[in-house]
């Protein structure tokens, strides 16, 4: 019989699976990709944001989802702790700007094999390519787990499996099902992190593939007259829509406020992006008369290389309905501030968000409030434990999903 079985073998699983070992704890950790850790090692473009630098209290700010909750787990293991027990096995990690930890590798696998070798070291045993069909309840206590139809003897689950986000990784939502069977209830799955799509089409395609840097961006709720979300940083424009840090971040806003999906519906939501955040009106209209003197012969779509990426420009001498073929020597002051607000509020309107199954995380999982925070056990099921994303916790990019997952997993396997 084991002391523990945990189920999922992601970043959450694996440290919970640890840390009971470290506890003195027979553990069996279970699988149903054929490697541990798949998600893990697309993280970051493959880099691996292992976490950030920020202090803990900071982390449940860039939470949106039910941050609170993890107050306790976020103080039972810290950003050090991660950082200190990938030093441990060997891998040094460096800091880039936003606060983001990464291997100095820049290999995700290198973070894998940190967890792989500790759970080697503490001879944790596993099964991989293996689905678990049913956990075992009797009288409200966990009994064991069902593998086809072999039952494993066990009065301690951690439910690792992850969100919905992803799925080829192994996040198809299993772990919603078995929770729900035990009596939990699921807050609504939908995605975060996730790029959003747009209604102007035609816009998007002139700019597919064009990122922009250093750019403000508001998310704008045009019913309630509301600023949502604001931002700043990198964006990109897709085949489909928007994309990019910033964007993701704001989709994790967006996909919690209230009557979102009406508001899509009557094109209510839009998003306004500052191209030149750092300038004010009155000191991009002097940018915009120097430029206009060094090509005072020229015409105006020759007038804006300094000003704008290339890709750019058609589209916004179009929208500015400014002559491409006029002198700049001859373009008005009224013309001039048709452009500056171009610039300052380039606006386009959300239609909604991309499938669940492009988002980096998850919204929705397990009711918070049916499991206790300083320890991740159920209140319903004596014996089960929760871990990670298959929680009702999302945070923003940077590292703190990922800081969700082993604070989550060591409180469950403490």
């Amino acid at each position: 019989m084991h002391d523990v079985i945990v189920v999922g073998g992601g970043p959450a699983g694996m440290m919970a699976a640890i840390t009971a070992a470290e506890n003195g704890n027979k553990v069996l950790i279970i699988e149903k990709m054929s490697i541990f850790g798949k998600k893990l090692l697309i993280t970051g473009k493959g880099r691996c944001n292992i976490t950030s630098s920020l202090y803990m209290n900071e982390f449940i700010k860039n939470t949106p989802g039910n941050g609170k909750f993890l107050y306790s787990a976020f103080q039972n293991y810290t950003n050090t702790d991660i950082i200190e027990f990938l030093k441990r096995q060997g891998l040094e990690i460096k800091e880039e700007r936003g606060n983001r930890i990464f291997p100095v590798t820049d290999k995700s696998i290198d973070v894998l094999n940190c967890f792989l070798n500790r759970m080697k070291e503490l001879k944790i045993e596993y099964m991989l390519n293996t689905k678990v069909d049913e956990i075992l309840v009797e009288d409200d206590k966990i009994l064991g787990i069902r593998i086809g139809k072999e039952a494993i003897k066990t009065n301690k689950v951690i439910l690792a499996t992850g969100g919905k986000s992803y799925p080829l990784t192994g996040s198809t939502g299993d772990g919603y099902e078995m929770a729900k069977k035990l009596g939990h209830k699921i807050v609504q799955i939908k995605p975060s992190l996730v790029p959003l799509e747009i209604y102007e089409k035609e816009e998007c395609k002139k700019l597919q593939g064009l990122s922009l840097r250093n750019v403000g961006i508001k998310i704008n709720d045009i019913n309630r007259k509301k600023v949502i979300y604001e931002d700043f940083g990198e964006m990109i424009f897709t085949h489909f829509g928007i994309s990019g840090p910033i964007i993701l971040s704001g989709s994790a806003h967006l996909v919690k406020y209230k009557d979102i999906d009406y508001l899509l519906k009557d094109k209510n939501i839009t998003i306004s992006i500052d191209l030149k955040p750092a300038l004010t009106e009155e000191q991009l209209d002097e940018r915009i008369l120097r430029d206009f003197k060094e090509f005072k012969n020229k015409q105006f779509k020759h007038s804006l290389d300094k000003l704008l990426p290339q890709k750019m420009i058609p589209l916004i001498i179009e929208l500015s309905k400014i002559d491409e073929n006029k002198r700049v020597n001859e373009i008005t002051k009224e013309e001039r501030k048709v452009l500056i607000n171009l610039l300052k509020n380039f606006t386009i309107t959300i239609k909604g968000f991309r499938p669940v199954e492009e988002a980096i995380i998850t919204c929705g999982g397990v009711d918070t409030k049916e499991i206790n925070p300083k320890t991740m056990e159920s209140k319903l099921v004596k014996g089960l434990y929760f871990a990670g994303e298959i929680i009702d916790v999302d945070a923003y990019t940077g590292g703190f999903n990922l800081q969700i997952a082993y604070s989550t997993g060591y409180t469950a396997g403490r």
